[in-house]
């Protein structure tokens, strides 16, 4: 019997066992990290260069950016190499910082969407008051809160998952390490602990989702009073991709982390997990700023001074 000592390798799931598909896979994942990374390193690009983009909603929109970029090299490059080159193997230190960063970037960007759907109701709901917001005294700070809650959640998750005895194999039904995937190899009762770990980290995205929904819901509200059909216009196409894209996010999530064993299938949770973590990176540069005119407008000016410099 074999425990988590002797464990050097863990084997992920492929998405395919025909040659042909595991290459089609190869060069989907390629699109989509490149258009990730494109799309994110404008957005970083933009805000950064451009002073007058200096406010708390795109200081919000930079760390998002990040934790985006974060997000999808946890997951993807691996399985891109694993399709590549038909293997299925992570090592078992490359399984810990997949757990880990995954963990981290993760939650840290549900809180940092909480903490932008508050900002974004302030500014329409209370305009008088957003001027407490501007600046760094208030925006950094609540960015802080959200990357420093989840890396010491990551941090919890991690130490917690990888002290327990395995004697189930190394295989996990997952393209990539997820603390889930890797309790099911457990032998042990203290595995108990960390899912009711899991269960509090649920709970806790599960207050932040209300909080999404219901400052959303007042924005809605405050927007139907506005009596400018196309400010009307503008702002539901803004407010209710951001509110789809959460909803995606954390749904999917929940199922995954809370569904029953009897309706579990290995295909079923690639294509559940690949929606909670690769989708909502891939689409939140299209959703949240590139569609932004202000966005537009600064890369047009960076393109325009780039131009003449050469």
């Amino acid at each position: 019997m074999s425990n988590s000592s002797s464990i050097t390798e863990f084997l992920l799931l492929a998405f395919a066992d025909r040659r042909e598909l595991q290459l089609l896979h190869f060069w989907l994942f390629l699109g989509v990290s490149l258009a990730a990374l494109l799309g994110n390193g404008l957005i970083i690009t933009a805000i950064a260069c451009e002073h007058h983009l200096h406010t708390p909603m795109y200081f919000f929109l930079l760390n998002l950016s990040f934790l985006d970029l974060g997000s999808i090299s946890t997951t993807l490059p691996k399985a891109m190499h694993n399709s590549l080159w038909d293997i299925k193997d992570i090592s078992y230190y490359g399984c810990a910082a997949q757990v880990f960063f995954f963990f981290f970037f993760a939650t840290t960007e549900l809180y940092l969407l909480t903490v932008m759907s508050y900002d974004r109701y302030v500014a329409i709901c209370k305009p008088l008051h957003y001027g407490t917001l501007r600046g760094s005294r208030t925006c950094v700070p609540m960015a802080a809160v959200a990357w420093g809650t989840g890396f010491l959640n990551s941090l919890l998750h991690t130490a917690n998952t990888f002290s327990l005895p395995l004697c189930q194999g190394n295989a996990l039904d997952q393209f990539f390490c997820e603390s889930p995937q890797i309790l099911k190899l457990s032998c042990s009762h203290s595995y108990l602990r960390e899912v009711g770990l899991i269960m509090v980290s649920v709970c806790l995205a599960f207050v932040c989702f209300v909080f999404i929904v219901v400052s959303y819901v007042q924005i809605f509200r405050a927007v139907l009073r506005i009596p400018s059909e196309q400010r009307q216009h503008k702002s539901f196409s803004t407010c209710l991709p951001h509110l789809a894209v959460v909803t995606l996010f954390v749904s999917t999530s929940f199922f995954a982390y809370l569904k029953p064993p009897s309706i579990s299938s290995p295909y079923l949770d690639l294509v559940v997990s690949f929606l909670y973590s690769v989708v909502p990176p891939a689409l939140n540069p299209l959703i949240y700023s590139l569609r932004n005119q202000d966005i537009k407008d600064a890369l047009r000016r960076l393109y325009e001074y780039s131009f003449l410099q050469h």
